[in-house]
């Protein structure tokens, strides 16, 4: 059973959660200009994606976004399992970052100016990887029953 989250979570789950979740909302409502521009850039490191309509895409994206980032504000979820979904969504958007040409300086992972939007996402790539590892068992020095662990055998 996952652990549920435990209050030093909470800051980082919020701030992540909200920012996720309002780009989620905000992409309902885009243009079509704005889909052509998600798809576009989206296909150019996911080729596979052409199969989609841009409007089909700019949905699912949106919907993607809203559904990580309520897991990440909905306290009852536990961080583990928030953080897998953090993890796999901002891991494919620093492949994007890795895949589209002049996000970063030749021969570097430095970002360009146009790709520092792209380029911050590796913070949430580090923030699901934590939260990952969020209530793992340590081990314990002592052989013992302990109060933190009941029964250690480490």
């Amino acid at each position: 059973m996952l652990p549920l989250s435990e209050p030093r979570d909470f800051p980082p789950r919020i701030v992540t959660g909200a920012f996720i979740l309002n780009s989620g909302l905000g992409k309902l409502k885009a243009d079509e200009a704005t889909q052509q521009g998600l798809h576009g850039m989206a296909c150019t490191a996911y080729p596979f994606l052409k199969k989609l309509e841009p409007d089909r895409f700019t949905r699912l994206l949106a919907w993607s976004e809203i559904t990580v980032g309520s897991s990440l504000l909905v306290p009852f979820v536990p961080t583990r399992l928030a953080g897998l979904a953090l993890t796999g969504f901002s891991g494919g958007l620093v492949g994007l970052y890795l895949r589209v040409p002049g996000m970063r300086e030749p021969g570097s992972l430095r970002p360009t100016q146009d790709g520092v939007p792209l380029a911050k996402d590796s913070w949430m790539l580090g923030m699901g990887l934590g939260f990952l590892g969020a209530g793992a068992r340590r081990g314990c020095a002592a052989s013992h029953r302990c109060r933190r662990h009941r029964r250690c055998a480490h």
